[in-house]
């Protein structure tokens, strides 16, 4: 998949999988871009797979909750 279509599999996942509004979850996955967290998704096509967009979603979430002090 694309560079885009990734991002916009990462954030679907985060809305779908922890039930978050579409805005929250977009900011989770812009501030990662800010952050470079995506930059050798972009290097590397191969890192795009719907399994490592799982595990992504999954982690984004995760440091989120954890930058804002949530527990889930």
């Amino acid at each position: 998949m694309t560079y885009e279509e990734y991002l916009d599999e990462v954030t679907t996942l985060i809305v779908e999988k922890y039930g978050i509004p579409d805005a929250a979850a977009i900011k989770i996955v812009v501030d990662a871009q800010d952050k470079e967290y995506f930059v050798a998704h972009d290097d590397k096509p191969e890192m795009r797979t719907l399994d490592r967009a799982h595990t992504d979603a999954r982690n984004l979430y995760q440091a989120s909750l954890a930058k804002s002090g949530k527990k889930k």
